[in-house]
């Protein structure tokens, strides 16, 4: 498993299949900003008010150039279902396998009621236009989380001081 990358680091390229089946490459978006977030799972309750929340914040995000990718181990199939469900205008990236997960350093040990399994840490990254890691949140709390997102980009894309990955934002 690999270290979750910080501010400044290239960001780790993915190609992946999305709710329709298209295979999306971060690569291929280099030039805009990119919303990464990582979640466990379609259709349980956090994972539906962040989605919900980046859907709420979508047309500002929009405005400002950014393209949100949702990230979680299920299949298109239940991508495709969440993000008709409620209405979701990006795009949920099929991370099964979690291969991408892994290579963001997401890919954790968890514990419920006792049981140790692995799963996707809710995080998410905020990649430049060049495809370097911007900002990192970590243990994301879904309420308010697009919210603040949108409100660190509206900075970082216009040309705040944010537009400066290195000056402090995330990291380790």
């Amino acid at each position: 498993m690999s270290a979750m990358p910080n501010a400044g680091d290239p960001a780790p390229d993915a190609e992946l299949p999305d709710q329709n089946g298209q295979t999306v490459r971060l690569a291929d978006l280099r030039g805009k900003w990119v919303v990464l977030y990582f979640y466990p799972k379609d259709n349980t309750s956090g994972c539906t008010a962040e989605a919900c929340g980046f859907r709420d914040a979508w047309g500002e995000l929009e405005r400002l150039g950014a393209v949100v990718l949702g990230v979680s181990p299920d299949s298109s199939k239940s991508h495709r279902g969440f993000a008709d469900r409620y209405g979701l205008p990006f795009r949920l990236l099929a991370d099964q396998g979690a291969q991408l997960a892994q290579r963001y350093g997401v890919w954790v040990e968890k514990s419920m009621y006792g049981r140790r399994y692995m799963g996707t840490a809710r995080t998410t990254f905020a990649i430049d236009p060049r495809g370097r890691i911007a900002r990192v949140w970590e243990r994301v709390k879904p309420p308010g989380h697009a919210a603040e997102v949108l409100e660190w980009l509206r900075g970082s894309a216009e040309g705040g001081s944010a537009a400066r990955p290195f000056a402090g934002a995330g990291g380790a």
